[in-house]
């Protein structure tokens, strides 16, 4: 009997694991997802799939200041073609680094750019692109006779680029990437009407292009318009770098001073920065002290009409959560020096004990002071955090052009790893260096 039992334990048992794997469980498929499960797995798609449109394509009413008010449509266009000036031409807009979405690019057209056929000096070829919508971040909006009228951009506009597989400039989307070519205020700077910027600054137009200018590729001041601190005091452009907006799901802060989290972030561009139609609050740019130009302007609670912005900001963040840290290519880093790099990061260089891993920043409040980075407090001042941001690392190597912390202050990952053996006396050798840069460029 005792056999019998046993021997029917077994057979029950191996029944049961057969029922098992034949329904996935032991291949981690799981049981069948109920009505509810899918309903959800389909809804957080379909919030996914909308906030891509968003990101790509939405202006949020904005071109009522691009086009309408600053007019910037009619520098593109040029005199030749309804507008002013010599106008923007395809190898000037690629120059400055605006990009161009191949896959939105018919084939006959891209036969003949291959075959030379297509004139990339004339702006009226990039009037062409933009009926296309094959401008990556900016809209052209058209007249019944297909004449330009006034035209927007998108958050597109700075967080992505191309892969550059049909031409240097000229690609897949990459969105999400920082577009460090972008020359953001040389490109504004083009617009015939000024003066509403000037007005707000309370400077003439002539000071409001140089200061533009003084930012160059990569680089934008979001807080001009806040506080009026068009320079630093050493005389050095105030703008910033333009930070990736991928690997952010379960980042707290967002930016480099952490103003507040990614929908705080959004709201702040779209209806400040983009000037789209829509509703941004934050009590604590109400200070004539600290930011003197958003209490006069009352740009700190504002209230467009209608609403743009609000509804679209859930799907947005949705999609930019989304959006993974892209792996460096093969053979772009020393694979055996950066496993040994990890071995400094995670102990002798103290590296992991702010950028905690796998996201790379502290896990909560992840904010430093300037004293403890060991900079100077000039870009902290203008936030009202005081501080610095622990930037992820992810897809660090999608973002080296310009340089490294907030500013690009830091050319190189030696720098920066110079700059904090210094501060933090680590005495780190030279092949520790090495190896830690080749890690950095791993992630």
């Amino acid at each position: 009997m005792k056999h019998k039992s046993i021997l029917s334990l077994g057979v029950f048992l191996f029944a049961a694991l057969v029922l098992i794997d034949e329904s996935g469980l032991l291949a981690g498929e799981g049981p069948e997802l109920s009505k509810d499960d899918k309903k959800v797995d389909h809804q957080a798609q379909a919030t996914i799939d909308l906030g891509r449109q968003i990101f790509r394509f939405d202006t949020f009413g904005d071109e009522a200041w691009w086009g309408d008010t600053l007019k910037l449509h009619q520098a593109i266009a040029g005199a030749r073609n309804g507008g002013v000036g010599p106008g923007v031409s395809p190898k000037t807009a690629l120059a400055v680094g605006l990009k161009v979405d191949a896959e939105a690019l018919p084939e006959q057209l891209k036969s003949q750019i291959r075959a030379g056929r297509v004139n990339l000096d004339d702006p009226a070829t990039t009037l062409a692109l933009l009926k296309l919508n094959a401008v990556v971040g900016v809209t052209g909006i058209f007249d019944g006779a297909g004449n330009i009228k006034s035209m927007g951009v998108q958050c597109a506009l700075c967080h992505s680029t191309v892969d550059d597989s049909f031409a240097p400039g000229i690609g897949k989307r990459l969105d999400g990437w920082a577009n460090r070519d972008l020359n953001v205020g040389l490109i504004v700077s083009l617009a015939p009407n000024l003066a509403p910027i000037a007005d707000l600054l309370r400077v003439n137009v002539a000071t409001v292009k140089v200061v533009l200018n003084s930012w160059g590729p990569g680089r934008f001041d979001a807080e001009l318009d806040k506080d009026g601190k068009a320079f630093r005091p050493d005389g050095g452009q105030a703008g910033t770098l333009i930070p990736p907006a991928f690997g952010l799901a379960g980042v707290n802060l967002h930016t480099w001073t952490g103003f507040g989290s990614v929908p705080y972030w959004n709201a702040y561009v779209a209806v400040t920065e983009m000037h789209g139609s829509g509703t941004f609050f934050d009590q604590r740019l109400n200070d004539r002290d600290q930011y003197p130009v958003s209490a006069r302007s009352g740009s700190w609670n504002t209230r467009g009409t209608p609403d743009l912005v609000t509804g679209k900001l859930a799907a947005l963040h949705a999609y930019q959560l989304a959006l993974k840290a892209p792996k460096p290519p093969v053979g772009s880093f020393d694979a055996a020096a950066a496993e040994r790099g990890k071995e400094v990061f995670d102990n002798r260089g103290q590296c992991a004990t702010c950028h905690v891993p796998p996201l790379f920043t502290e896990p909560g409040h992840n904010l430093h002071s300037p004293d403890e980075l060991g900079i100077d407090s000039f870009q902290a001042d203008r936030s009202p955090t005081k501080m610095y941001r622990t930037a992820p690392l992810a897809g660090l190597w999608t973002h080296q052009k310009g340089g490294f912390f907030h500013d690009g202050r830091f050319a190189t990952l030696r720098d920066v790893i110079e700059h904090y053996d210094g501060t933090f006396r680590l005495g780190l050798n030279e092949q520790e260096k090495g190896d830690l840069i080749e890690y950095l460029k791993s992630l």
